[in-house]
């Protein structure tokens, strides 16, 4: 397994084109600023390699990416929402129970796992919550 921190596009580049040489690898990049700034470029490098890659959110397959499973934000994001909700009701912050992220989605494109060779298992795509085609 190749650990890398990655600080621009040209380290980016280079770290992808090692992971390439590696068999059996594939790529998961950890989420952040810099990710989602060059994530048509990674994907791109990805897929060029035939590199299996995994992302954290689901615009990363919906670009081209091969497959995302995290958290649903959409949920996250309803749920905030009623916090706010009930902050301009009256209650008070500090009295509001904390949560954590309850809902996860896995995303798989499978034009994309057709351009790298990929059959994914009946079993996995049953459990998908969206397939790209």
């Amino acid at each position: 397994m190749l650990i890398s921190a990655v600080q621009d596009a040209a380290e980016i580049e280079r770290v992808i084109d090692k992971f390439a040489t590696e068999p059996n690898g594939g790529l998961i990049p950890v989420p952040g600023p810099l990710m989602a700034n060059k994530r048509d470029f990674i994907i791109s490098l990805a897929n060029r390699h035939r590199l299996p890659n995994v992302f954290a959110y689901r615009y990363y397959p919906a670009n081209g990416g091969l497959a995302s499973y995290g958290v649903d934000n959409i949920d996250l994001y309803r749920r905030a929402a009623s916090y706010v909700d009930r902050i301009i009701k009256g209650e008070k912050p500090a009295d509001l129970p904390v949560q954590e992220a309850t809902k996860f989605e896995l995303v798989i494109n499978l034009k994309t796992a057709k351009a790298l060779g990929l059959d994914i298992p009946n079993s996995v795509l049953a459990r998908t919550d969206e397939l790209i085609e």
